[in-house]
């Protein structure tokens, strides 16, 4: 005859408690900072073109070029061709492409460390100076800016926005794919400073 095992004891769960960081799972913001500082992450800019303040005025002046320096940016999927860029939530970017669609990326290279600088800066009233003196040209699908000499530039629409924390996951299908300069290492993040290889 079988005997029924007895049933383990009930264990009373203990909500996890908040860290002074304010994280229940006890990881403080600078842990986690810190933590993630140690990944190596390539540099991209990403940039995309206002719509115009009026649309049925020819005379209304245009839409500004905006750019965001970003290291978390990955590829997602190679058929259909997407990538990921997550952006800080109410972010100018965050805001500029939860209504423009169309964006663009350039994988910056090693020289680039100035432009990934300027792109960073917080505070900054607008980006058409930050622009001026970078060489680049228009993507032919997106009108957003390329930088010249970048490793690689992408154009993409978006096809999916996740709120995740106090980020935003941008996921874009690639539209098109070009490599301009074959020259020069990638520019890397590590550690909280911009670093080559080698």
């Amino acid at each position: 005859m079988l005997k029924t095992p007895p049933s383990a004891p009930s264990v009373p769960s203990v909500p996890a408690q908040p860290s002074p960081g304010g994280h229940a799972e006890g990881v403080s913001n600078d842990e986690f900072r810190a933590a993630m500082s140690r990944l190596a992450a390539g540099v991209v800019l990403v940039t995309a073109v206002e719509p115009p303040l009026d649309p049925d005025d020819p005379t209304a002046p245009g839409g500004e070029d905006v750019g965001m320096t970003a290291t978390a940016f990955m590829s997602v999927s190679l058929d259909p061709p997407l990538v990921l860029v997550s952006l800080r939530e109410g972010s100018r970017m965050d805001d500029l492409l939860a209504e423009q669609p169309l964006w663009a990326v350039s994988v910056l290279s090693e020289s680039q460390r100035h432009i990934a600088g300027r792109f960073a800066m917080k505070g900054r009233v607008s980006d058409r100076l930050l622009f001026a003196d970078i060489p680049y040209r228009r993507g032919d699908v997106a009108g957003a800016p390329l930088v010249g000499g970048a490793l690689a530039t992408l154009e993409c629409r978006t096809e999916q926005r996740v709120t995740a924390g106090d980020h935003t996951l941008v996921i874009g299908r690639v539209l098109t794919a070009s490599i301009p300069s074959a020259e020069g290492g990638p520019l890397t993040y590590f550690r909280g400073r911009y670093r080559q290889l080698g």
